[in-house]
């Protein structure tokens, strides 16, 4: 065991529980350096820095954490999620398709995948990574939102309607913005009265 390395990490852990980040930060990095082997240190660092929106950073500490545990699909969610908001979704979409490639069940990580082909333009791509968002996640209305408007983008008016109705049944204030959105007042008709 090295002292050293543990010294550090405990500090950085002790130092997060209390919410001071700048010096767990401090802390994990100094660890990471005694043993460039403790992915924890990295993935701590990661996520300090996705917490602080500093992105490029956190991209970083999750690829270097992946370099020692390639095989962890929550981890390349991670890395695709830092990567679609610091603006590289083709990036995001590379590290997404691992994620589910590795843990096929990871609907974050195919509502992520969709997001990233949604901001690409390439709608049909989105469409296919939103059908498994709501198949795996079948009363997710934010993922029947993001669908329907794929299929809103993707020129598919009769899929925005049935999303639609979808909504309506668990969601109806979603199923309105859904219409809102699309642009479909005729599908308005199929929204119930609202009291809010």
């Amino acid at each position: 065991m090295n002292y050293e390395h543990w010294r550090n990490y405990a500090r950085g852990w002790i130092f997060h529980f209390l919410g001071r980040e700048d010096s767990a930060f401090v802390a994990y990095s100094k660890a990471f350096s005694v043993n460039p082997q403790d992915v924890r240190s990295a993935r701590h660092l990661a996520a300090i820095a996705a917490g602080r929106k500093n992105y490029e950073v956190a991209e970083k500490w999750f690829e270097a954490a992946l370099a020692l545990t390639p095989g962890d699909g929550p981890n390349w969610f991670n890395l695709g999620y830092v990567r679609e908001a610091a603006g590289k979704p083709l990036q995001a979409i590379a590290a997404f398709s691992e994620a589910v490639r590795l843990v096929p069940s990871q609907d974050r990580a195919w509502y992520g995948m969709g997001l990233a082909h949604a901001r690409l333009g390439q709608h049909n791509a989105a469409v296919a990574a939103l059908e498994k968002v709501v198949e795996l996640q079948p009363m997710s209305g934010e993922g029947f939102y993001q669908l329907g408007m794929a299929y809103h983008h993707a020129n598919r008016p009769d899929d925005v309607s049935i999303i639609v109705k979808r909504l309506v049944g668990f969601e109806p204030k979603r199923a309105k913005k859904l219409a809102q959105d699309a642009e479909r007042a005729d599908l308005m008709k199929f929204i119930p009265e609202l009291p809010f």
